[in-house]
C-alpha cells in the first residue's frame, strides 16, 4: 500500500485544485487549457504543502529521499524547489511506530499546520502495538517541532487514538470557533462490505468480497493529545450501482484491478459558510486513482458528493499522459 506518485504528478495536482472560487465546469475548462507541469527527479506521494507566512513554501509527501520518516523541499515560488532533507526520523525519543513492519513500517501522508509559534505533523504509520500481527496495522500520530525544517519529534509514545481499526491519511481542519477535527481513512483491511456492487463482481465470479475505506471525522483535543467523543463516518462508497457515484468510485473492482473499493486522502477546508471535503477513490496504485469533493454545512456532516464527480482524473483517453490522479492538496498563497 505504499502510494507513491512521481512528484511531477504531485505539482501537477497542487497547481490544478487550488481554484475554490471557480464552478466545476470554469475548473475542467482550466485543467483542459492550463495543465502546468513542473516535475521534481524524485518519487513523492500524498504531496502537501504548508505556506509559512513571511517564510517560504514547504513540502511534505510519502517517499522522496527520507528512510523512516519524512523529507522536505521549500520554496519561494512553486517552480524552484530545494531538498531540505529528512525532517522526521521514526526513532525519535517518543518514537511509536514499527519500521520493521509491512512496506517499511509504511510512513504515509504527512501533513503539517502551523499552530502557536510550533509546527504539527500528522502522519500515518504502522503501530508497533500489534498482538494480533496484522498486515496493516496502521494509526495516525503528531509531532511537533519550532521549525517546518525539523527536527520534529512525537509528542506522545503512542498514537493520537485508536479506534480499532487501521486508520490512514490524515487531515486537520481548524474552525472558526477555535476547535480542531481530525480527518482520516479507515484502511480496506479486514473491512468487507456489502453493496450491489460487491454483489455483481460476486455474481461474476471475480470476487467473494469487496473490502471499502471510509473516511470518518472526531473532534481533536486542544494539545493533539486525543479525540473527543466518537468517529463520524463521513463519506464512502456507494452502496447502488445507480448512486451518480457508483460508476467512478467503483472502477477499480469493474475493471477486475482489486477487490477493494477506496474513499481516502481526505482534504478539508472552508470556504464562506460551506466546508468542501476532497476525497480520492479507486486503487492508488492504478490509472483510475481520481478525485472528487462533496459539500456541508458543519465540520463533521453530512457530507453531500458533487454531481460533477470526478473533478480530476486520468487523461490518458483524450491524448494526454496523466493517470492515478489522487490523494491532493491545497495551498492558498498569499
Amino acid at each position: 500500500m505504499k502510494k507513491t506518485i512521481g512528484a511531477g504528478m504531485s505539482m501537477y495536482l497542487l497547481a490544478l485544485v487550488v481554484i475554490p472560487n471557480f464552478s466545476c465546469t470554469e475548473v475542467k475548462k482550466i485543467a483542459e487549457a492550463k495543465t502546468y507541469q513542473n516535475p521534481l527527479p524524485i518519487e513523492f506521494g500524498d504531496p502537501y504543502v504548508l505556506h509559512v507566512k513571511n517564510d517560504r513554501y514547504y513540502l511534505y509527501g510519502t517517499g522522496g529521499v527520507a528512510t523512516n520518516g519524512f523529507a522536505a523541499y521549500s520554496s519561494d515560488d512553486l517552480v524552484n524547489w530545494k531538498n531540505e532533507g529528512q525532517v522526521y526520523y521514526a526513532s525519535n525519543k517518543n518514537g511509536w511506530s514499527d519500521s520493521a513492519a509491512e512496506w517499511n513500517g509504511a510512513y504515509w501522508a504527512p501533513e503539517v499546520y502551523a499552530r502557536n509559534g510550533k509546527y504539527y505533523m500528522f502522519y500515518s504509520a504502522q503501530w508497533k502495538n500489534n498482538p494480533g500481527k496484522d498486515m496493516e496495522n496502521f494509526r495516525i500520530g503528531v509531532a511537533v517541532a519550532d521549525s517546518p525544517k525539523g527536527p520534529f519529534i512525537d509528542l506522545n509514545n503512542k498514537p493520537i487514538f485508536d479506534p480499532g481499526y487501521p486508520i490512514i491519511d490524515a487531515n486537520v481542519l481548524f474552525t472558526d470557533d477555535g476547535k480542531a477535527y481530525l480527518y482520516y481513512s479507515r484502511a480496506c483491511y479486514k473491512h468487507p462490505v456489502e453493496s450491489e456492487i460487491s454483489a455483481w463482481a460476486k455474481q461474476k465470479g471475480w470476487y467473494s468480497e469487496v473490502e471499502e475505506s471510509w473516511v470518518y471525522g472526531v473532534e481533536l483535543n486542544p494539545d493533539f493529545s486525543g479525540v473527543i467523543g466518537e468517529p463520524v463516518v463521513l463519506l464512502r462508497p456507494p452502496v447502488k450501482m445507480d448512486d451518480k457515484q457508483a460508476e467512478w468510485e467503483s472502477r477499480s473492482v469493474t475493471s477486475k484491478e482489486v477487490n477493494r473499493r477506496w474513499t481516502e486522502g481526505s482534504v478539508a477546508f472552508k470556504k464562506g459558510d460551506t466546508y468542501f471535503m476532497m476525497y480520492s477513490a479507486n486503487y492508488f496504485g492504478g490509472k483510475n486513482y481520481a478525485v472528487g469533493y462533496a459539500t456541508s454545512k458543519h465540520p463533521l456532516g453530512p457530507f453531500e458528493k458533487s454531481s460533477t464527480n470526478p473533478v480530476l482524473e486520468k487523461n490518458v483517453e483524450k491524448g494526454g499522459t496523466v493517470t492515478g490522479t489522487g490523494h491532493n492538496s491545497i495551498t492558498f498563497s498569499p
